[in-house]
């Protein structure tokens, strides 16, 4: 929960305000995540350092994209969600790509309009923006997929 306070802390200093309020993501969402064998950790020395939960498809908000398409929308997908990592240690990012590419080579990722860093490290590590997808809350969120062949 720590490293998923601290990447609250980042976002709420560049300016994303909107994304992960009212507790979310809370204990019992990760929890849940680590008990279906979702939640995944980074280390570096020994300490937890990144979190990030790996799904499998479907996913349900993204069953209909607006003001776009997706890359492929045939063949199953993972999707990587409640990605953070602590501000003291760089490159967690590449880390959980780089693992989720080795389980899968089609993965879906979706953030807040809000979120220009994480929209920033998604399109330097290849994904493409593919549209508007909204949340079961009714909350808009920017859509971004990478295939890998």
């Amino acid at each position: 929960m720590a490293v998923l306070d601290a990447a609250k802390k980042i976002m709420r200093y560049s300016g994303n305000s909107g994304q992960w309020v009212n507790g979310y993501p809370g204990e019992d969402i990760i929890r849940s995540d680590i008990s279906s064998g979702y939640g995944k950790v980074v280390l570096d020395g020994g300490r937890i350092s990144g979190y990030f939960a790996f799904i499998p498809s479907p996913e349900p908000t993204y069953r209909e994209i607006f003001d776009g398409r997706w890359l492929d929308d045939l063949r199953p997908y993972h999707v990587v969600h409640r990605i953070g990592s602590l501000p003291d240690v760089h490159g967690v990012f590449r880390t959980i790509m780089d693992w989720c590419f080795t389980q899968d080579s089609n993965i879906r990722v979706d953030t807040h309009r809000d979120n220009t860093i994480m929209q920033h490290v998604l399109e330097a590590y290849g994904f493409e923006y593919c549209g508007v997808i909204f949340l079961l809350s009714g909350d808009e969120r920017l859509a971004y997929q990478r295939v890998s062949l």
